[in-house]
């Protein structure tokens, strides 16, 4: 027997405790979810309806997923309500779905269609005010224009930003518009002057002959990330950043990459033949004007890579509602092996700060 046993009391067992309650979901706010309406589709078909078939084809993606989707992107008062109650969505950020006013060629068309999906916007988010946000559609063929419904819609409509699904398509097939473009300049100075931030929502590569044989990989699969990362990219070697050093952007899917390709882009810009010279590095303009969130990408190991890049403190929650499902984001990023901390900055607190949510 060991000394130390002598005289001791038998170790009763602890007592049976009622089981815990289950954790309440953590609030979260969702800023990248789409939906579909007439006036938001360049594309109809015969019955005057989107024309899926068209939408299908560009993104690479099949019909039965489309079937799936389609549904959810027309409504706003039953599946996007209970779908965020389920995962504790406090309010959620809605934009046409791509490409939307972004593949409207003729300029009036792009502009009249901004102004009705707005509209159209507008009165959804009336019904909901307190869980539905909206971020503006603009036209990007004229920069004033684009200034002045966005400046409407912000002012008028109380929405939150503004959403560009890419590069602006034109009645030349040869000629598209990106956000450097000097055309665009009216749109940066009231961008920055009403103090709202832009989302850069990725669409599929102008021309695509890279993809030649390869539909499947054109779209969300991989052709998304490298043509959003390259918009972006533009946008810090144009030194727009420099003109407008308070303007604040965002992507999606955990930054398309950059995160994980921020050293080699910078190390290698250093050599560029053109001798072209910004004012900061790569990675200061992410800690200073660039925002990436996580929408439909829902791994650890990136968002982990994420805030180490970019830090916590810029990375928001997102679900990419509803191509992908709220409950999956919601249940990964409540148990992703990160901080506490961390976590509520990313569900939340981030997105408030981005948004101007009080």
């Amino acid at each position: 027997m060991n000394v130390h046993d002598v005289g001791r009391a038998p170790v009763q067992d602890l007592p049976v405790l009622a089981p815990l309650p289950p954790d309440p979901r953590i609030p979260k706010i969702e800023i990248e979810a789409a939906f579909t309406a007439k006036c938001a589709v360049a594309v109809l078909d015969e019955n005057g309806e989107p024309d899926w078939s068209w939408f299908i084809t560009e993104n690479g993606l099949n019909r039965q997923f489309i079937e799936a989707v389609s549904p959810r992107l027309a409504d706003f008062d039953e599946t996007r309500l209970q779908s965020m109650d389920q995962t504790g969505v406090v309010y959620c950020v809605n934009a046409p779905a791509d490409p939307a006013i972004q593949a409207m060629k003729d300029p009036r068309q792009a502009r009249d269609g901004a102004t009705l999906t707005n509209d159209y916007l507008a009165e959804q988010i009336a019904r909901h005010p307190d869980r539905l946000g909206g971020f503006a559609s603009v036209s990007l063929h004229d920069g004033k224009e684009a200034a002045r419904e966005l400046e409407r819609c912000i002012t008028k409509l109380g929405f939150k930003g503004v959403l560009v699904n890419g590069f602006q398509q034109t009645q030349d097939p040869n000629k598209i518009i990106y956000l450097d473009e000097e055309i665009l300049t009216p749109f940066w100075e009231a961008l920055t002057a009403l103090d709202v931030p832009l989302y850069i929502h990725p669409r599929v590569s102008h021309q695509r002959l890279m993809y030649e044989g390869h539909a499947e990989l054109q779209g969300a699969t991989w052709g998304f990330a490298p043509e959003t990362a390259t918009h972006l990219l533009r946008l810090v070697y144009a030194g727009l950043f420099d003109r407008f050093p308070t303007a604040q952007v965002a992507i999606g899917h955990m930054g398309e990459t950059l995160p994980y390709m921020a050293w080699r882009i910078e190390h290698c810009y250093q050599y560029n033949p053109a001798d072209k010279k910004v004012n900061l590095r790569l990675q200061e303009y992410m800690a200073r004007n660039i925002w990436i969130t996580t929408s439909g990408n829902f791994c650890t190991a990136a968002l982990q890579c994420a805030i180490a890049t970019i830090g916590a403190d810029r990375i928001m929650y997102s679900v990419d509602y509803p191509f992908e499902n709220m409950s999956w984001a919601a249940d990964w990023i409540e148990t992703a092996a990160i901080s506490e901390v961390d976590r509520q900055k990313i569900c939340h607190d981030n997105a408030r700060r981005f948004l101007k949510l009080k």
